[in-house]
């Protein structure tokens, strides 16, 4: 079996609903980070096999093509769009890295794209010729309805178990925040700008005063979820560029393993637990990097504890609650985040990103700087 290599990763930054990106369609925040992964790499567009992204919002059209399209690759590169909602970006890559690996392919470009901005209503049509189309916020996650809680309410059910309070939350959260503008200017070496914008948009300095004063969005008591524990919903692209040891260059970042798996559709914020035990299960040795999903505080903290990790470790670029959620590709962004985070460590160092997503899936990878 080929080994499989990440020879360069690219984002967009991002940005919150309706903000710098707001006119920006999805394949449009894709094109120019596919084509920045070309050019770091010194690929030619015509040596791209696949491209493979991430996407939960646009409804159809197959966003990858698209997005291929508009970058100028030739219309003979093939584009598979895929959809496990937050999973999808990491799914993608992780999907590219067995391509390659099982020889089918020699050059990748994976991730993922989502614009909250510009996705399209959800409605169903009419039954019958005297209906009106029924509209509705969220597709079923689950046929089960007692089975398929809304997010929020299945992390502030989450708190409520493993006892996560509110000022603990608000602690992780600040702290995310803090990273995240100790490392503006480091991030910018990673970002494509995209409609004037260079850097992530909602890292803020916050506070326990400003957390206090945040609405609560769910639960009751001491362990409720506010605003500032639940990522905002944004506008994003991230890629990078899978390829094969035979086209990777030396200090490349290897694919060791990545994997997914499914879990309990009622608390999806705990499926990437068995992800990463699994992964890790295979491989001997601590990663000293993780990259972890901070779709909320709590969802964070439950799986830190679950999994024994160190914080020290965890997101030192600061992670989705200073970023915002853009779905489809988040978990692409914390490949990207991870890749440039192990090319400035020592040789051999190791690298974790974990995400989950609705429905119950969990996904996670294992990089390491070679």
């Amino acid at each position: 079996m080929s080994r499989a290599f990440i020879a360069s990763a690219r984002r967009t930054a991002v940005a919150p609903r309706r903000g710098a990106f707001n006119t920006v369609e999805a394949h449009d925040l894709a094109a120019p980070v596919l084509r920045a992964c070309l050019d770091d790499a010194g690929v030619a567009p015509d040596a791209v096999d696949h491209v493979i992204l991430g996407n939960a919002l646009s409804g159809g059209g197959n966003v990858a093509r698209l997005a291929a399209l508009a970058a100028g690759l030739p219309d003979g590169v093939p584009a598979l769009t895929i959809d496990t909602q937050c999973c999808s970006g990491l799914d993608a890559i992780i999907l590219a890295a067995r391509l390659v690996e099982a020889g089918a392919a020699e050059v990748v470009l994976a991730g993922g794209v989502e614009s909250w901005s510009r996705a399209p209503l959800r409605a169903r049509r009419p039954k019958a010729p005297d209906e009106k189309p029924a509209f509705y916020e969220r597709p079923a996650f689950a046929p089960f309805p007692e089975r398929d809680p809304d997010m929020i309410e299945a992390v502030a059910g989450l708190a409520r178990e493993k006892g996560i309070s509110r000022e603990r939350q608000n602690g992780f959260a600040i702290h995310s925040h803090e990273k995240a503008l100790a490392a503006r200017e480091r991030l910018k070496a990673e970002i494509v700008p995209v409609a004037g914008l260079d850097h992530d948009a909602f890292s803020r300095a916050l506070t326990m005063k400003l957390c206090a004063r945040a609405p609560v969005l769910a639960g009751d008591g001491e362990t409720v979820i506010d605003a500032t524990g639940a990522a905002v919903e944004a506008d994003a692209a991230a890629a990078v560029l899978v390829v094969s040891e035979r086209r990777a260059a030396a200090g490349g970042i290897a694919t060791l393993d990545g994997l997914s798996v499914g879990g309990a559709p009622e608390q999806p914020a705990m499926a990437l637990v068995p992800a990463v035990e699994r992964l890790l299960a295979r491989h001997q040795g601590t990663p000293a990097v993780v990259e972890l999903m901070e779709a909320f505080a709590a969802q964070a903290l439950a799986n830190i504890d679950a999994l024994g990790l160190d914080p020290a470790g965890i997101n030192p670029g600061g992670g989705a609650l200073a970023r915002g959620h853009p779905i489809g590709a988040s978990g692409a962004i914390l490949a990207v985040r991870l890749f440039h985070e192990l090319k400035a460590r020592p040789e051999g160092t190791r690298g974790l990103a974990a995400i989950a997503a609705a429905g119950g899936l969990g996904a996670a990878m294992l990089l390491q700087r070679t």
